[in-house]
């Protein structure tokens, strides 16, 4: 008999034609007797699209239960805002991917009765992947504010849409690093780096590397580049705009912050645990995700 075994599902509420891959999905589990909870808003979208679901034993808003895993349905994107739930409590989470590239989310959604058997055999490997933070000190009408962000991929200061660039001035554990005249500043992991990171031209950072990168976005100087410094480092950030305010983007959850904020980003105390195939490997899904070395001149 096999071991009974809990299950949180996260999905994307804008996928409708994606829906039959979470039945199926559901109608495994509930074939082994698991027992299952789902996100609310998600739950909510599927009942209204497609009617009652079956073998739902409840919905959440906050992951402040235990479960055996984390199931992500969509792409990365949904990994992401179930990696920030989840949290410290260190629930291993399994992508199925029902977007479009599926980085982190890297079980298509054809394989997912294999994916769901390899939980219940055992046959994968989890992977500690490293989460920054993001201490933000507000001072807004004369109150002063700390809240902290986490992120899996990236934390980026931004500028707003219709604002002339930025001036980033970044210190590492307390001594001046550079200033940066810029649309914005990216903190990556190295989980984060073909992500927003690469595309400004940032470096491919094999994971579980104990660093993290800062890659400006579109500096005004041609000599300020992506640069790599220790996971162990501690960065504090503050921002100059015309507007007198700026954005953050912590793993694409945007907030607009006054220019008088202060910003310190560091290693956060916990890790995510990613539920990976043992068949999976990094260097093959750069190649098959990203098509990284291809040569596409034939």
């Amino acid at each position: 008999m096999k071991k009974k075994l809990s299950f949180a599902i996260f999905g994307n509420e804008y996928q409708t034609k994606k829906s039959s891959a979470v039945r199926c999905v559901l109608s495994l589990l509930a074939e082994r007797g698991a027992e299952v909870y789902m996100e609310r808003l998600f739950h909510d979208f599927l009942v209204a699209e497609q009617g009652l679901l079956s073998g739902v034993a409840g919905t959440f808003t906050e992951l402040d239960f235990d479960v055996d895993f984390v199931v992500s349905m969509g792409g990365d994107g949904t990994f992401l805002k179930a990696a920030n739930m989840v949290g410290r409590r260190r629930v291993p989470i399994v992508g199925i991917n029902t977007g479009r590239l599926g980085y982190l989310a890297d079980i298509p959604a054809s394989d997912a009765e294999q994916a769901l058997e390899m939980l219940y055999s055992g046959d994968f490997v989890t992977e500690s992947h490293a989460v920054i933070e993001a201490e933000l000190s507000v001072e807004r009408g004369g109150c002063h504010r700390v809240a902290v962000e986490h992120a899996l991929n990236d934390i980026a200061v931004l500028k707003q849409d219709n604002a002339s660039m930025i001036t980033i001035n970044a210190r590492i554990g307390g001594e001046p690093l550079v200033t940066y005249m810029a649309d914005g500043l990216i903190v990556s992991t190295p989980t984060g780096s073909t992500a927003y990171s690469l595309s400004n031209g940032g470096p491919i950072i094999m994971p579980q590397t104990d660093v993290m990168c800062l890659t400006p976005v579109a500096p005004h100087s041609l000599n300020i580049r992506p640069i790599v410094v220790p996971l162990s480092a501690e960065i504090e950030l503050e921002v100059e705009s015309r507007s007198h305010k700026f954005l953050i983007a912590v793993d694409g959850r945007s907030e607009k912050l006054p220019e008088t904020t202060r910003i310190t980003v560091r290693r956060a105390a916990y890790d995510v645990a990613i539920v990976k195939r043992k068949s999976s490997n990094y260097v093959d899904t750069l190649r098959t995700k990203m098509m990284w070395g291809a040569d596409v001149r034939s």
